[in-house]
């Protein structure tokens, strides 16, 4: 089973319900739920009542990055105006899940729902990503 981390940005205040229907839309039916081994976000998003507890139902880990790893991530990603002007970085679902995957690979890009974005990439580090599944691309 191919391991998935899901990049995640959202709104202040957004609810573990719109996370969770967020990360399930990006998902589809091409990709399970239960391949998910992490969520990644920018690290002012660590004490976000709605992530956290997300995280927890899912007993998922939340891993977070600086603005700084997220800038100097070298991949083209869907930029963001509005993440541009509030946090000084291009993105921040699409380079945190590559950053957590370690060297895996995006399988679906920026898709936004409700006040959040979700990307979903492939963990290269896990032992169970040997999967090759690839889906195309989502907008």
């Amino acid at each position: 089973m191919t391991a998935l981390i899901a990049g995640i940005g959202c709104r202040r205040g957004a609810s573990a319900e719109q996370i969770e229907a967020a990360v399930r839309g990006a998902l589809g039916s091409a990709l399970p739920f239960s391949a998910l081994i992490a969520i990644a976000s920018v690290d002012t998003k660590a004490d976000e009542r709605g992530l956290v507890a997300f995280c927890a139902r899912h007993a998922l880990p939340l891993r977070t990055f600086t603005r700084e790893a997220i800038a100097a991530l070298d991949t083209p990603i869907d930029a963001s105006r509005h993440v541009r002007a509030h946090l000084g970085i291009d993105g921040v679902c699409e380079p945190c899940a590559l950053l957590a995957a370690q060297g895996g690979e995006l399988l679906v890009r920026k898709q936004a729902q409700d006040g959040v974005t979700v990307a979903i990439a492939c963990a290269a580090a896990h032992p169970h990503s040997n999967d090759t599944t690839r889906i195309k691309e989502h907008r």
